[in-house]
C-alpha cells in the first residue's frame, strides 16, 4: 500500500498541512503559526501548531510519511531535531523529517534545481543552490535581528511611522489613522496591544498589505516600500556574491509578498534585473516539502533532519 505524505509548512503567519497521495492533494488545513524554532518554547510551540493542523485532517487510519518546513529550523538545528523526535509519535506516522522553511521555499520554487529563491513572508531568507549541491542562506535572522524587507519588517516601519507621526516626531502620514483602524486600539495603546501578542511579528505583518496599499498616496508608506524592496535586492545580491554562481542566475520569489505589487516589487527588480534570469516559482514552500519527502537524493538532503 502506497503511504501518504503529509507536507506541513510552518512559518510565523501561519501553519498549512496538505495530504497528498502520489502527488495529488487529497486533503489541506490551515491553523496559526509559531514564532520560529530559535526562539525560547519555539518547539513547544511549532510542536502544538502542527498538532492542531492534524487534527484538523482528520487522519484517522491513514498512515503517511510527515515532512516539516519550519521557520528557524536552520538556525537551530537541535530544535529541529528535538521537533522531528516529538513529531514522531503521530499515529500514522511512519517517518518524520524536519527541515527549514527556507529549504522547502527553494525545492518548491525551482524544483530542486541551482539558483537563488527569495522567500518573503512574514519573515525574509533567501537561498542559494549550485550545481554541486552547495547551499548558501542570507539573512531570515527573525524579527529582532535581520528578516529586513519581509512583511513584519514593513509593518513594524508603518507603525513606527504612525507612532512618530502621533508624536509629531515625524511627517503627517495616513498609516496613523489605518493603524488605529486596523488593530483597533488607540494609537498609545499599540505597544502594549502588540507586546501582549504571543506572536508581535505575525500581528505587525499583518499591517505590511495596508503600508503596500498606501505607498500609491502616501509619501511616508512609499518611503518604507522603497526601502523594503532595497532591503529584499542587497539579500539576494549578497546571496549570488557568496554562493559564488555566475550570473544570470536562476532567480524566483516566492511567499505573501510577491503579491504586495509594485510598491515592493519595482525597487527590487531594479536591483537585481542586470544579475538573475527570472523564473515563474514551481510552487510554494509546501511543494518543496511534498517533492522533498519523497526523494532523498536531491542536493539539499544534508539540510533534512529525518527520524524513521
Amino acid at each position: 500500500m502506497t503511504d501518504h505524505v503529509l507536507a506541513i509548512d510552518l512559518g510565523k503567519t501561519g501553519c498549512r498541512g496538505s495530504l497528498r497521495l502520489d502527488g495529488r492533494e487529497t486533503r489541506s488545513a490551515d491553523g496559526p503559526g509559531a514564532p520560529g524554532l530559535a526562539y525560547a518554547g519555539g518547539v513547544a510551540a511549532a510542536d502544538r501548531a502542527i498538532r492542531v493542523v492534524v487534527d484538523r485532517l482528520a487522519l484517522s487510519g491513514t498512515t503517511f510519511t510527515l515532512f516539516v518546513g519550519a521557520a528557524g529550523a536552520a538556525a537551530a538545528p537541535d530544535a529541529a531535531e528535538l521537533l522531528a523526535r516529538q513529531l514522531a509519535d503521530l499515529p500514522g506516522a511512519r517517518s518524520v523529517a524536519v527541515t527549514s522553511d527556507a529549504v522547502t521555499a527553494h525545492a518548491g520554487a525551482l524544483g530542486g534545481a541551482p539558483g537563488v529563491v527569495l522567500a518573503a513572508g512574514t519573515g525574509a531568507v533567501a537561498t542559494a543552490v549550485d550545481k554541486a549541491g552547495r547551499f548558501t542562506r542570507t539573512d531570515g535572522w527573525g524579527p529582532l535581528l535581520g528578516d529586513e524587507g519581509g512583511g513584519a519588517w514593513i509593518g513594524t516601519e508603518g507603525l513606527r511611522a504612525a507612532l512618530r507621526c502621533f508624536d509629531g516626531r515625524g511627517a503627517h502620514t495616513e498609516l496613523a489613522a489605518k493603524a488605529a483602524e486596523q488593530y483597533g486600539v488607540r494609537l498609545d495603546e499599540l505597544p502594549k496591544h502588540l507586546g501582549q501578542h504571543e506572536n508581535p511579528a505575525l500581528l505587525a505583518a499583518r499591517f505590511a498589505p495596508i503600508v503596500a496599499a498606501a505607498a500609491a498616496t502616501d509619501d511616508t508608506a512609499a518611503a518604507i516600500m522603497t526601502a523594503a524592496g532595497r532591503a529584499l535586492a542587497r539579500t539576494v545580491l549578497a546571496t549570488i556574491d557568496r554562493s559564488g554562481i555566475t550570473p544570470p542566475v536562476p532567480y524566483a520569489i516566492t511567499g505573501g509578498l510577491a503579491n504586495l505589487g509594485p510598491a515592493l516589487l519595482d525597487p527590487l527588480d531594479a536591483a537585481i534585473a542586470q544579475v538573475i534570469e527570472r523564473r515563474t516559482a514551481r510552487g510554494g514552500p509546501i511543494d518543496g516539502a511534498a517533492l522533498l519527502a519523497v526523494d532523498p537524493d536531491t542536493v539539499l538532503e544534508t539540510l533534512v533532519v529525518r527520524i524513521t
